[in-house]
C-alpha cells in the first residue's frame, strides 16, 4: 500500500479515520477525509499504544495494526490457516488460554501452531470437539471459565523455566544476526550520507565475527546486497530454530542532538517477553558500559521482527545515525568492534543467566 502522510486526503484517509474512531479515538470532524494535524496526533497516539514506530505516518505496519485492532473475540471464526490469522481477537484468545493454564505461546495476536495446540487441549478439557476452531461454542466456553487465583500465565512460566535452563556461554549457540533495512529501503541517513542499511551491515559483520570468535554459530539474516523482507527473515529464523535473534538498527530523530543507545524487546499492552526483556537489559548494560554512549534504556515494542520471531529477540539501536558525532562513530572500525563485543557479551550473559543465578543461591 502507499503510505498515508500528513497533508494527504481522500477515501483512504477517511477509512483510517473511521477505523480510529471505531477504536475510541476522537477524530476532528473538520478533518474528515483530510490528514490534518489532529489526525496526525491521533495516529501517533495509536502507534504509541501499539508499540509501533511513532512517526505519524500510516504505512504497512500501522495499517496492519489498525486492521488487527478492529477484531474482538467472537467477531469471526478463528482456526489455523496459512497465512496465519492475526488480530486482537487472537490476542484475547491467547491471553485467556494462558491464564487458564494452557500455553499458546506469546500473546502476539498470531494464530500459529502453538495457539492451535493450546486451543485443542482446552477444547478436550472442557468436553468440546478438539477441532481447533473458535466458533460461538468455544468462545462461550472460554468466556465462562476463569483462571483460578492470581499468577503468571503458562507462557510466562515456560519462558522463566527456559531462562533458568539456558546453556552456559556461547559455545555452539545458534544466534540470528539481522542487519536492518537493505538496498531498496535504506532506512535513516546521516548528515554525511551514511545509510542505516550500510551501517547495520558493517555492524552485523563485526558482530558475526565476534560471535564466531567466542564459539557461537551466527546466522546472518541479511547479506550485503540482499534485501529480504522482515517476514522472510523471521521465517528463516523460525525454521532454523535459532536460539536468539539480534536485529541491528540505528535510531533517527529530526534533532541532530538526539543521542544514545536503546534496546527493544517484544511487548504489547497486555503481554511482554520476559526472556526478551532480560536479553535486552544485558545488551544495553554492556553497550552503555563499553562504548560510553548515553543510556536510552530498554523498551517493550511490537516491532515486526520482534513479533514475527518465536525465540527471544531484541532490536539493538547503538546510536543515532542523524547525530553527526554518532554517525562519525559508526564509520570507525574500533567503535563497531566495541558494539559487537558489547552485544556478544550481553548474549553470553543471557545464556549464562541460569547458571549465574544458581551460583548466587548455591
Amino acid at each position: 500500500m502507499r503510505a498515508l502522510r500528513p497533508g494527504g486526503e481522500g477515501d483512504a484517509v477517511r477509512d483510517v479515520q473511521s477505523r480510529l474512531a471505531a477504536l475510541g479515538y476522537r477524530i476532528d470532524p473538520e478533518e474528515a477525509g483530510r490528514f490534518g494535524p489532529a489526525t496526525e496526533r491521533v495516529v501517533r497516539e495509536f502507534q504509541q499504544r501499539r508499540g509501533l514506530v511513532v512517526d505519524g505516518i500510516v504505512g504497512v505496519g500501522t495499517w496492519s495494526a489498525l486492521v488487527e485492532a478492529g477484531y474482538a473475540l467472537g467477531d469471526r471464526t478463528l482456526y489455523l490457516h496459512q497465512p496465519f490469522l492475526r488480530g486482537d481477537d487472537v490476542r484475547a484468545l491467547q491471553s485467556r488460554l494462558n491464564a487458564m493454564g494452557f500455553d499458546p505461546g506469546r500473546e502476539d495476536g498470531i494464530f500459529g501452531e502453538r495457539t492451535d495446540r493450546a486451543l485443542r487441549e482446552f477444547q478436550r478439557n472442557v468436553g468440546l470437539p478438539a477441532d481447533g476452531i473458535v466458533g460461538l461454542t468455544t468462545v462461550e466456553a472460554v468466556g465462562r471459565l476463569r483462571p483460578v487465583g492470581e499468577g503468571p500465565g503458562k507462557a510466562a512460566v515456560r519462558e522463566s523455566e527456559a531462562l533458568r535452563g539456558a546453556r552456559a556461554g556461547l559455545d555452539g549457540a545458534l544466534i540470528g544476526v539481522d542487519p536492518g533495512h537493505g538496498p531498496d529501503e535504506p532506512g535513516g541517513v546521516g548528515p554525511t550520507g551514511l545509510t542505516e542499511a550500510d551501517a547495520t551491515a558493517l555492524l552485523g559483520e563485526a558482530l558475526a565475527g565476534e560471535l564466531r570468535r567466542r564459539g557461537g554459530r551466527p546466522v546472518v539474516l541479511r547479506r550485503t546486497g540482499d534485501d529480504p523482507s522482515i517476514r522472510e527473515r523471521a521465517v528463516r529464523a523460525n525454521e532454523d530454530a535459532l536460539e536468539v535473534v539480534v536485529s541491528i538498527h540505528c535510531n533517527t530523530h529530526p534533532s541532530p542532538d538526539a543521542e544514545g543507545a536503546s534496546c527493544y524487546y517484544f511487548g504489547t499492552e497486555g503481554s511482554i517477553s520476559r526472556t526478551g526483556e532480560r536479553l535486552a537489559e544485558y545488551i544495553q548494560e554492556e553497550l552503555v558500559g563499553r562504548t560510553g554512549v548515553v543510556d536510552g534504556r530498554v523498551h517493550a515494542k511490537a516491532f515486526p521482527m520482534l513479533v514475527e520471531t518465536r525465540m527471544p529477540a531484541v532490536q539493538v539501536e547503538p546510536c543515532f545515525i542523524t547525530n553527526p558525532r554518532e554517525e562519525a562513530l559508526l564509520r570507525e572500525e574500533a567503535f563497531r568492534r566495541d558494539v559487537a563485543i558489547a552485544i556478544a557479551e550481553g548474549v553470553r550473559r543471557y545464556f549464562s543467566a541460569g547458571e549465574d543465578a544458581e551460583a548466587r543461591t548455591g
